[in-house]
């Protein structure tokens, strides 16, 4: 059976909700922010997301969603600090477990996908060691939230970066691989990409998985965009074949079947073709504007699981 989700924002839930009461896992700031108000003001926004996702959760168990991306931005300026001297660091600790706990009891699968800035394959040093510095706070908080060190709670990245080349690229990915701590190490997983002159599944498959072993998330729609060096149904079971683990996929749906001016590589706000398998079982991550009513939405079209 294939399990399909979404990421981070729940639509459904706010529909109900007046607007000082609505739901929210990614509430931040930016720089200016958390340097006049400082920790005591992050803490007070992470609870609050901390609180929201468990609400997510909850839902998402009463709606038979149990693919689920977590926001990176659940804890505010993440760069700027260690969790560990964040004021109510072991309430904070109380409720990630929690959320934790629920997820195991009711096997959900939750992932993470840091954002394009995260790039351990940059020319820039300084740029990979606050990318290394962000994805270890990731796994730092799947610790917390006592999720399993295995790429069934995936954190997913790009290669993020072609300079000088794609082979020095995916060499310098998989160097800094190596930098990252054990417990980032035992979840991370890499994607292909939506540029005919970027990173097919093929070309991970021989120069990371082969390297350093971490699987490869095959996202359907960027391969409708990336490079062509083999058939879809070739580059789905390459990359499934990646994981020791549940394998994890993405689909979305091009932007230009609502908006004809739209941009090819955008995600529309719903899946309007039927996500191919060939024959496979895998989790999916619905990467659509209008989150979870696109996954509602897929499962009544296309009678995946009954909603």
């Amino acid at each position: 059976m294939n399990n399909i989700g979404y990421c981070c924002i729940n639509i459904s839930i706010n529909s109900n909700l007046s607007k000082k009461d609505q739901i929210s896992v990614n509430r931040g700031m930016v720089k200016k922010t958390f340097e006049s108000k400082g920790l005591k003001y992050v803490s007070e926004l992470t609870i609050k997301n901390i609180d929201d996702l468990k609400k997510i959760l909850e839902w998402n168990l009463k709606n038979n969603i149990y693919v689920y991306r977590m926001s990176s931005d659940m804890f505010p300026c993440l760069g700027f600090y260690k969790i560990k001297d964040l004021p109510n660091y072991n309430l904070i600790c109380r409720k990630l477990k929690e959320c934790g706990d629920f997820a195991k009891k009711n096997s959900f699968r939750l992932s993470f996908h840091p954002s394009h800035f995260c790039i351990i394959a940059s020319e820039n040093q300084r740029v990979i060691d606050n990318a290394i510095d962000e994805l270890n706070k990731h796994a730092e908080i799947m610790d917390i939230m006592g999720l399993d060190q295995t790429t069934f709670y995936p954190i997913n990245i790009h290669i993020g970066t072609t300079k000088p080349s794609l082979t020095d690229a995916t060499r310098k990915f998989c160097e800094s691989f190596q930098l990252l701590s054990e417990s980032c190490k035992k979840r991370l997983t890499v994607e292909n990409d939506d540029s005919p002159n970027q990173y097919s599944v093929k070309f991970l498959y021989e120069n990371v998985y082969k390297v350093i072993g971490i699987p490869i998330v095959f996202d359907q729609h960027h391969f409708n965009y990336g490079p062509q060096d083999q058939t879809m149904e070739e580059a789905l079971k390459l990359a499934h074949s990646t994981w020791n683990t549940r394998c994890l996929t993405h689909m979305s749906s091009s932007k230009l079947i609502e908006d004809v001016k739209g941009v090819a590589t955008a995600h529309a706000d719903y899946i309007y073709e039927e996500i191919k398998t060939f024959g496979l079982d895998f989790d999916i991550e619905i990467e659509a504007k209008a989150k979870d009513l696109a996954v509602l939405k897929y499962r009544k079209e296309f009678q995946l699981v009954k909603s």
